[in-house]
């Protein structure tokens, strides 16, 4: 014998309309709550937000996962030219957002508009080229990067606890508390 469910019986119309009622338990244990950051991607604005890194580069913090080992920020550059040669321990994804950049050892172009995936142990040369006034991409770094020589002869290195004391010192020097780089954390 089954037990029948007596909502199998309803008219299709007299049903309650469930998918517009928010999910009613606890989330998981240990689930850290989701970063909001409004106008992201207002390029124009947040001047303090954005961190000199050299001449002519800065860059916009919007997450820092210490616990997973990424961030992602918006690198803007403001001068044509070598930025730099460096090797990726993980994935890289960026999105181009203003101007053109591109490698030496590869033949694409990233335009605006553009969306490239860097796989781990790849070594290249970002450039942006002259007449370019201003690139700005967005990048989802996992793992460090190791600025090398056109050699491979290992110069710096570069991570999510690197560039987020980077931008905790930044930021306290702006006058900015703690809780601005706290909130984009996890």
């Amino acid at each position: 014998m089954t037990i029948l469910d007596a909502e199998q019986f309803r008219a299709p119309e007299t049903k309650p309309d469930r998918s517009k009622i928010p999910y009613q338990l606890a989330q998981p244990f240990g689930c850290m709550p989701e970063i909001i950051i409004k106008g992201a991607l207002d390029l124009d604005g947040h001047p303090d937000e954005w961190i000199p890194q050299a001449e002519g580069i800065d860059f916009r913090p919007l997450l820092f996962s210490v616990s997973q080992g990424y961030f992602v920020n918006l690198l803007r550059v403001r001068r044509a030219g070598v930025l730099s040669r460096h090797r990726h321990a993980g994935t890289v994804h960026a999105w181009t957002l203003r101007g053109t950049w591109h490698y030496l050892e590869h033949p694409w172009v990233a335009e605006a508009g553009d969306y490239v995936c860097e796989p781990p142990g790849e070594v290249h040369t970002l450039v942006v080229p002259e007449g370019v006034e201003e690139m700005i991409t967005l990048f989802h770094v996992s793992g460090g990067y190791t600025y090398v020589d056109p050699f491979g002869t290992p110069l710096a290195y570069e991570d999510v606890f690197t560039k987020l004391e980077h931008a905790r010192r930044h930021y306290a020097q702006k006058g900015f508390g703690p809780e601005v780089i706290e909130r984009l954390m996890r």
